[in-house]
């Protein structure tokens, strides 16, 4: 079976190797655990965006940034595809692991999770776990781990701490832009496994949305971040599952109650208190199936560029 750790440390090899061309900085811990700060203390840019998608993907998907427009405003977009939509998209780059060790805490995605579980169900859903010798977890947090921290991660992976490797971003970063926007096709796979769907059946992966600029703080990036999806992505999937039309009219995030207004504003109106808002809403703008074993097509949802743009700031 394919090892979703084994093939992100290739790329994480050569992101440590090769950091100064892509605006990182390379750190190795007194106990040998391995750190690459993409937009920390570093600058950072599209090319360590794209690489470090690639990593959450666990090395299964494939990663592009193109300009692209929304209205009469050029924006750049990030597309990603994947013929491993399940085991990429939920078993490596799903942010399903909150990494907490004594004041540091950070959203935790990557194939380290399909080692350590994290979450345990997810893995049983999708039938598959990881069995590799390295640990590779990305962090989105505005601090570098620590020691203490890069052993607790190696723990609860099994893996020796020397052979633990993460990559750091803030959300208020160019590379925090790109990865929550290349999260477009897991925010699709995701969804349909949240309404039962057996996502094993997928068997293809396309998407694109937006890459959202920076803003100049956490909370305000987490929402144009996830707007770029929720407002203007694109998804397709290809899959075997006749069944997949009686989930359709749920896959959109337009079918959300919250739907219509920026995300900040609608955290903003829960008091900023992430269990108050309808989960359904973290789904893409529009979505694509084709169904092979019938040869029919669906469509359902639309893009949204008036919100798109509100909640970037050109309007």
């Amino acid at each position: 079976m394919l090892s979703v750790n084994e093939q992100a440390l290739d790329l994480f090899e050569e992101l440590f190797e090769y950091a100064e061309e892509s605006n990182t900085i390379p750190h190795e811990l007194d106990n040998g655990a391995r750190i690459v700060d993409c937009g920390v203390s570093a600058t950072g840019g599209y090319r360590a965006g794209r690489q470090f998608t690639a990593i959450c993907m666990g090395g299964l998907g494939d990663v592009d940034i193109n300009m692209g427009r929304i209205g009469n405003v050029p924006i750049p977009f990030i597309e990603v595809s994947t013929d491993f939509p399940a085991i990429a998209c939920l078993g490596a780059q799903k942010a399903g692991w909150t990494v907490s060790v004594d004041k540091y805490s950070a959203m935790g995605s990557g194939p380290a999770r399909a080692l350590s579980l994290k979450p345990k169900h997810t893995y049983e859903v999708i039938e598959y776990e990881d069995d590799f010798d390295y640990a590779v977890i990305a962090l989105e947090s505005d601090h570098l781990p620590n020691a203490a921290v890069m052993e607790s991660i190696a723990s609860a992976c099994n893996v020796d701490v020397a052979n633990t490797c993460a990559i750091v971003a803030p959300t208020a970063s160019v590379v925090g832009s790109v990865q929550v926007a290349g999260r477009c096709v897991e925010t699709a796979v995701y969804k349909l496994n949240e309404l039962g769907f057996d996502t094993k059946k997928i068997s293809a992966g396309i998407g694109h949305a937006p890459i959202a600029p920076v803003k100049k703080d956490g909370v305000r990036a987490m929402g144009s971040t996830n707007d770029a999806t929720i407002y203007h992505g694109s998804i397709m999937l290809t899959m075997n599952a006749p069944e997949i039309k009686d989930y359709l009219d749920r896959i959109p995030s337009s079918k959300s109650p919250g739907y219509g207004k920026p995300f900040y504003d609608i955290f903003k109106e829960a008091n900023f208190d992430f269990y108050q808002i309808d989960t359904s809403l973290f789904s893409p703008a529009e979505v694509v199936i084709n169904e092979v074993s019938e040869g029919v097509v669906y469509h359902v949802g639309s893009l949204n560029p008036e919100v798109t743009l509100k909640s970037f700031g050109f309007i």
